[in-house]
């Protein structure tokens, strides 16, 4: 059966690299908010400049993160959260693995908790959002191809944001930052 291999798929070395507390805290902190400096993010976190300039460092060097080279001037460097993927399987990263998965599903829940909760969400956002659970009795390789299929569909559509940045910084009418989230994965047996 052909392996889905969308997104970069990260390495025992780079799991326990993403394991560091406040690495998890920026990343999260950079994939809600969007782009931002090493000074920005220790100001959003309470931190110091050095220690988020440090951690961006480890988190690129994993790719992780990623440099914006369309925000910022001179020296001003701006970071962006890469995409990435993991296997349930590496070997030697089993504690760190669930670590991670745990942080991750956390913070996933956390996200879509705030925008359920938010009474106040513009009315064409709301209509045009989605949360939905469907459960079907399929093969793995039907369950293979339909989510090949969706993420052929999540890039097709998420490519045209691609470099809109700046204008959603500038506050361009109709742009706002999203979340898709997506797991397609067996339920336990009986």
């Amino acid at each position: 059966m052909e392996e889905l291999a969308h997104e970069p798929r990260l390495d025992a070395a780079a799991m326990k690299a993403f394991a560091h507390p406040l690495r998890l805290r920026m990343f999260s902190v950079l994939s809600n908010g969007g782009p931002a400096t090493a000074t920005r993010l220790a100001e959003r976190l309470g931190e110091n400049t050095a220690q988020t300039s440090y951690h961006l460092r480890q988190l690129e060097r994993h790719g992780l993160v990623e440099e914006d080279t369309s925000l910022g001037k001179g020296r001003e460097r701006w970071w962006r959260a890469a995409s990435f993927s993991m296997q349930r399987t590496n070997e030697g990263a089993g504690p760190v693995q669930a670590i991670l998965r745990s942080a991750i599903v956390e913070d996933q829940a956390a996200t879509l908790q705030t925008w359920l909760s938010d009474d106040a969400a513009p009315q064409e956002w709301v209509v045009a959002s989605l949360e939905q659970s469907t459960t079907a009795v399929l093969t793995a390789s039907e369950l293979a191809a339909l989510n090949r299929e969706v993420q052929e569909v999540i890039d097709r559509h998420t490519s045209a944001g691609s470099g809109r940045e700046a204008a959603l910084r500038e506050g361009s009418a109709g742009l706002r930052r999203i979340r898709v989230y997506y797991d397609g994965f067996p339920l336990p047996v009986d």
